[in-house]
């Protein structure tokens, strides 16, 4: 497969960043509504990605043809104000018509492994995905794909333990799974990312820079994490 090179696009701030992914995200729905009357989005965790699903839940939308998942989850039980999925009910699916049965949280709760295996034999029947939506960490990590980790490349889901962040224990969408979007968006904002972008821009192999998409990965970046040229 010929190796994407990403497409960047500068904004003055965060909520620029955020105001952009919405059209992008309302522009990919509405695409692939119309051609497969179904849209697959993988939401993302983290403080920008929230700002987004703000935004978002003021938009109509046919929500009964949205399928929502989750990029990553910590190992937490699901009432934790840490997890994911507890930030995108309250943030987006709260505040709209949305079906239960449409979003697709991992069940983390249950541990590595488990919740890893389950998800991995749930997003297999909905593979490819349309978008998926990710950010990046002060380190390079991206969804809970971190530096230095090593996991088999064959699995859509990784079991994740000692992670440098806490809590320790996390599944994470696999490389494979990400790069079966047809688009990616990541998120890039705040001036603790300047150093991970810098490492990015010069060729290092951190886990942001090995992610593909079938058709275009896109990359938002605010002027606070863009490095001194």
């Amino acid at each position: 497969m010929t190796r994407l090179t990403p497409r960047w696009h500068h904004f003055n701030n965060a909520e620029e960043v955020a105001h952009s992914t919405v059209h992008r995200i309302l522009l990919k729905a509405q695409e692939a509504i119309s051609h497969r009357g179904v849209f697959k989005l993988v939401l993302a965790g983290g403080t920008t990605p929230k700002r987004v699903y703000e935004l978002l839940s003021d938009h109509q939308q046919e929500w009964s043809k949205w399928h929502l998942f989750i990029s990553d989850e910590r190992c937490l039980e699901i009432t934790d104000p840490e997890r994911n999925s507890l930030m995108i009910k309250q943030s987006l699916l709260d505040k709209i018509n949305f079906p239960e049965e449409n979003f697709h949280p991992i069940n983390a709760q249950l541990g590595p492994e488990q919740g890893a295996s389950e998800y991995a034999e749930l997003i297999s029947s909905y593979l490819p995905f349309d978008l998926t939506l990710l950010g990046i960490g002060e380190d390079g990590h991206t969804a809970s794909l971190f530096p230095g980790h090593q996991h088999d490349e064959t699995e859509l889901t990784h079991a994740v333990y000692h992670s440098p962040k806490p809590p320790p224990e996390r599944v994470s969408l696999s490389k494979k799974a990400i790069s079966q979007s047809d688009d990616v968006i990541i998120l890039v904002t705040g001036h603790n990312k300047k150093s991970a972008v810098q490492q990015w821009l010069q060729g290092e192999s951190l886990p942001v820079a090995q992610i593909q998409a079938v058709r275009v990965v896109t990359v938002l970046i605010d002027h606070d994490a863009r490095p001194v040229t």
